[in-house]
């Protein structure tokens, strides 16, 4: 497990059923517009006359694809992508989606988002039917479990659901087929979000609505847990509920509002914008303090301080002039690139916060490390006082469905009183949100919460 003081969410996905060959072509797009929640690798398969074909490799969408790689993939008019952070396994060019899986009667190509629980014994099983695997992930596992059953059922769509209904976990899936139909298929528990747009070429799925506007769809509605949706000819075709969860404990992980998913997407009915502001609001209730500007940490911090701002009517200043040429620093390999980054990333604005005492937002604290270094940057450049406020409560406990969060053993929280802790990142004072102020700032969501990296329950 990569160490790192954020947390990191394993990948995103996307897919096309067009009316023509632009699939290749706008999965590319979306890809680039969901490069936040991965960039160690992408890659895009296509189905062309029954055929799929699939470029896939380490390193950002941009570098993965050049004209040339782009115009092998022109001809198709269904796609999917996927763009990968990885957790456990291995960073590998074996271990980026889509995967490709052939069977006697045909092949599929199969992008997933999130972590299967049960892998270990679904591996096994499938190796004892003789089946055998080249990569270590998850999605691989996923597209020869499903060709599995698409021989066994012989039907693609009964194949797909009965594979679908033994995984145990978080899965968003996008499958192209190569009878042409991309089907999508969310969790009964929708642990990660999928949504569906439409234009007059053709239907799109994304991990975030933010995707599904930069390529020209517009936003129909989410995928609901359990649902299976399958699009043929650019256009849904059939949607129906076939995967049942057994009780009511799960739900969308919540730490999508507070960091994952970008500003401008819509998830299960709630602005992310409108989420993270209104985290400030509940900020500025729970911790209030005297101070002259609140400023917050690019980018995912910005929101929450703008609410915090209009709440405790402390005007907002710009703490940090940020470096957009370097990603998230969780992308980086090594704990030394990533150290580097973040001094590299954010470089505090002196003529903002000089003298003066700040309000500093964040979204979480996972380790203390990079809020130390932040926080001491600030004094370093001539804040009088900082008072560090974070939108997510104290994280305790690691995850089980695809985010990447440290062992127990290294949480801050874990190890340090809040006192301890405020005074370990040199801050003057230290505020977390509460676990119901943070589901009331995301009240609008249809879902139930996932909080269990929080609270411990469900888990």
């Amino acid at each position: 497990m990569k160490i790192n003081d954020k947390l990191n969410e394993e990948c995103a996905i996307f897919g096309v059923s067009l009316t023509n060959n632009e699939a290749a072509g706008l999965t590319y797009n979306g890809l680039l517009s969901l490069q936040h929640r991965g960039q160690e690798g992408a890659g895009i398969a296509i189905v062309n006359d029954n055929i799929i074909i699939c470029h896939k490799d380490l390193g950002p969408v941009s570098e993965v694809f050049s004209g040339r790689e782009l115009e092998s993939l022109s001809k198709g008019k269904i796609a999917v992508g996927h763009t990968r952070y990885s957790t456990s396994q291995t960073s590998s060019r074996e271990n980026v989606g889509p995967f490709v899986t052939e069977y006697l009667t045909g092949r599929i190509a199969t992008a997933h988002n999130g972590k299967i629980q049960n892998a270990k014994e679904l591996r096994s099983m499938l190796l004892g039917y003789g089946l055998r695997f080249g990569a270590t992930s998850n999605s691989e596992l996923i597209s020869s479990l499903m060709a599995y059953h698409i021989i066994k059922e012989q039907n693609t769509l009964s194949g797909i659901v009965k594979a679908a209904s033994l995984l145990q976990g978080a899965f968003s899936l996008v499958i192209a087929s190569g009878e042409d139909k991309l089907i999508a298929i969310r969790d009964p528990y929708g642990f990660r979000p999928l949504c569906i747009g439409e234009n007059d070429t053709g239907c799109a799925v994304a991990s975030e609505s933010c995707a599904l506007e930069a390529c020209g769809f517009e936003f129909v509605r989410d995928v609901m847990p359990g649902e299976v949706v399958i699009m043929e000819n650019g256009k849904i075709t059939h949607h129906v509920l076939k995967l049942h969860k057994n009780d009511d404990n799960y739900g969308l992980c919540i730490f999508e509002y507070v960091y994952f998913a970008r500003p401008d997407s819509v998830i299960d009915s709630l602005s992310v914008y409108e989420a993270r502001y209104n985290m400030g609001l509940v900020l500025a209730e729970e911790y209030p303090v005297d101070a002259d500007v609140v400023c917050g940490v690019p980018d995912s911090g910005l929101d929450a301080a703008y609410g915090y701002s209009a709440k405790s009517g402390i005007p907002l200043a710009a703490g940090f002039v940020k470096n957009r040429y370097i990603g998230r620093t969780f992308i980086y390999p090594t704990q030394m690139q990533r150290d580097s980054a973040v001094r590299l990333k954010l470089n505090p604005l002196s003529a903002s916060i000089k003298g003066k005492r700040v309000v500093l937002v964040d979204d979480s604290i996972v380790r203390g490390t990079t809020s130390e270094k932040i926080v001491h940057s600030l004094k370093n450049a001539g804040a009088k006082e900082v008072h560090m406020r974070v939108s997510s409560p104290p994280f305790r406990y690691t995850c089980h469905y695809g985010t990447d969060i440290d062992s127990e053993e290294n949480l801050i929280a874990n190890r340090m009183s809040l006192d301890e802790i405020c005074r370990k990142i040199g801050a003057d004072s230290l505020g977390y949100i509460s676990l119901e102020g943070l589901k009331k700032a995301c009240g609008k969501c249809v879902l139930p919460f996932c909080t269990a990296c929080f609270s411990g329950e469900d888990r």
